[in-house]
């Protein structure tokens, strides 16, 4: 499924919202956050590299993870994770 500039496979969609309580759709929210943090995923490498973004989503910070595929971010997963949380606040010098 392609929206804009993002895609994912419709079934992990709906996994995601089981497992995690978070949509695709709400998730690319986080590429909107002018701080979201985003790393690449150094365990996930082969074929193609991985990356999370840590951003702003309502009132949380939720951990998307992705990779770039030609001029698409493709979403695979995401979800309200206490260390990207973690890498957030660090990264914006958010105290608790």
């Amino acid at each position: 499924m392609t929206h804009g500039r993002f895609e994912w496979d419709k079934r992990k969609n709906i996994e995601n919202q089981f497992k995690h309580g978070i949509s695709f759709e709400s998730a690319q929210q986080a590429f909107l956050d002018r701080r979201a943090v985003i790393i690449q995923d150094v365990r996930h490498g082969n074929p193609e590299h991985r990356f999370h973004c840590m951003g702003r989503v309502g009132d949380g910070i939720i951990t998307v993870r992705f990779t770039y595929r030609g001029n698409a971010i493709r979403i695979f997963g995401a979800g309200f994770w206490r260390k990207g949380k973690r890498i957030y606040e660090e990264a914006n010098k958010i105290h608790r």
